[in-house]
């Protein structure tokens, strides 16, 4: 089975290049269509596929280097990373330092499950 990286850009979306780059490669490594251990293209290269400047793909690899999506191995190239256990240890230990900064501040557990569904619907769009 050949797998194969697919990006589309919408430079007349609102949502900034390299955030479009950034959750389309992460969203495609989490459901599998990426399997780990998959070599990405090196920046260079998918900046001149996609049309970009090498800096927002850069950008991009960055961000899913720290949410634990791929893994760059010096010369050896940029791999997706075993991002499951990685990305649930990170939110739960975000989801964690919430509820402990909400209870320091005297909010109730209601008002603190109240502005995190705020906040997930702002940035989820729903």
């Amino acid at each position: 089975m050949t797998v194969t990286l697919k990006i589309v850009v919408d430079c007349d979306d609102a949502t900034a290049p390299y955030e479009q780059l950034r959750a389309q490669i992460s969203g495609q490594a989490r459901s599998g269509k990426l399997p780990v251990g998959y070599r990405l293209p090196t920046v260079r290269g998918l900046a001149g596929e996609l049309g970009l400047a090498p800096n927002t793909v850069a950008k991009a690899y960055r961000a899913l280097e720290t949410d634990g999506v791929i893994e760059t191995r010096g010369r050896n190239g940029t791999f997706v990373a075993a991002a499951g256990d990685a990305a649930g240890r990170a939110a739960a230990s975000a989801a964690r330092e919430f509820a402990e900064r909400v209870r320091r501040l005297g909010l109730s557990e209601g008002d603190a499950v109240r502005v995190v569904g705020e906040a997930v619907r702002a940035v989820y769009g729903g």
